[in-house]
């Protein structure tokens, strides 16, 4: 309940001075002491007497009948004048009621704003059943450096200074990922490029890591770049027994595993140190990567690790985990 800035009662201060009046003292002197009128006592008094304490609440002003109710074809004809994108403005003109009961009927129809009007599509989580059914394939690129940048230091000066002589900047390195869908156990390269060459080398890399660790890859899932969509890459997935699988072009959520690791990776390894050079940063990986899979709890598998997923006995953990 809203209380009003200058109510003189509360429901608190009401059940005092029903009591009051209930003692024995009269409505006007009861009145006089609360700063009422005596008639609004008499309220207080009745209500208390028939409902109890529960009476002293404020109630509803909204009446229980309306006397002219907007029509039910009225109420359809506003929504249906709202989904053409018509605004309230405009449907009180064309329907003949006003603004207050346009925006009354769009509110409950939870039409109001114009985001209403293209809800987003709900969320299709999935996860394979065991390890191996699918991996995602994914690259970042990255800026080499032989400094540390202003991201870290806030200094900007001389940061271009590369580009306006021979060199033309440091140029870039390419960061390709492997996530298993299932146990989330990653596998990670840096390659100089983003070409076939370098992808077929990384899923060769991928699927000998993942079957080092007891995991036969049988499916592989990739976005549309050039280097998933070369004949090269199709041959190496024939050759390793891979069925290979295309996301829908500008639909990055279809592959959302990598690319919510990507986005881990960036803050939690890339971004995370100050890196003297791109090299030291590219050294660092592997020691992240094993924290990533061993140690670190992954909240898509109630923050379980992900090699714990792969149900591997303590004589294999041993194996592995040198």
């Amino acid at each position: 309940m809203n209380i009003h800035d200058n109510a003189k009662l509360t429901p608190k201060g009401r059940d005092r001075l029903v009591k009051m009046v209930l003692s024995g003292q009269s409505l006007e002197s009861a009145s006089q002491l609360a700063g009422v009128c005596p008639r609004t006592v008499r309220k207080w008094v009745d209500r208390y007497r028939r409902e109890g304490f529960a009476g002293l609440y404020d109630r509803s002003s909204r009446p229980y009948k309306l006397r002219k109710p907007t029509s039910q074809a009225k109420v359809e004809k506003i929504i249906k004048l709202r989904r053409r994108r018509l605004t309230g403005k405009h449907i009180a003109h064309e329907v003949g009621v006003s603004r207050a009961t346009v925006s009354r009927i769009l509110r409950k129809a939870g039409l109001s704003r114009a985001k209403d009007l293209n809800p987003d599509e709900p969320i299709v989580r999935y996860e394979r059943a065991k390890p191996g059914e699918l991996i995602h394939l994914d690259i970042k690129r990255l800026g080499r450096f032989e400094r540390p940048g202003h991201r870290v230091t806030g200094d900007r000066t001389g940061q271009s200074s590369p580009r306006s002589g021979r060199k033309k900047g440091y140029g870039w390195e390419y960061v390709h990922v492997c996530i298993d869908d299932h146990s989330r156990v990653t596998y990670t390269d840096i390659f100089p490029d983003e070409k076939a060459m370098s992808a077929v080398a990384h899923l060769k890399a991928a699927v000998a890591y993942y079957k080092r660790l007891g995991i036969k890859v049988e499916r592989v899932m990739t976005d549309n770049g050039s280097c998933y969509k070369s004949k090269a890459f199709a041959k190496a997935c024939k050759a390793l027994g891979l069925k290979h699988i295309r996301t829908k072009p500008y639909t990055p959520k279809t592959n959302g595993k990598a690319e919510r690791f990507i986005q881990t990776a960036i803050r939690e390894w890339a971004y995370a140190r100050k890196y003297q050079t791109s090299h030291q940063r590219a050294e660092y990986l592997p020691i992240w990567e094993h924290m990533y899979n061993w140690h670190r709890p992954h909240g898509g598998i109630n923050d379980k690790t992900p090699i714990s997923r792969l149900g591997l006995n303590r004589n294999n953990l041993l194996r592995h985990h040198i």
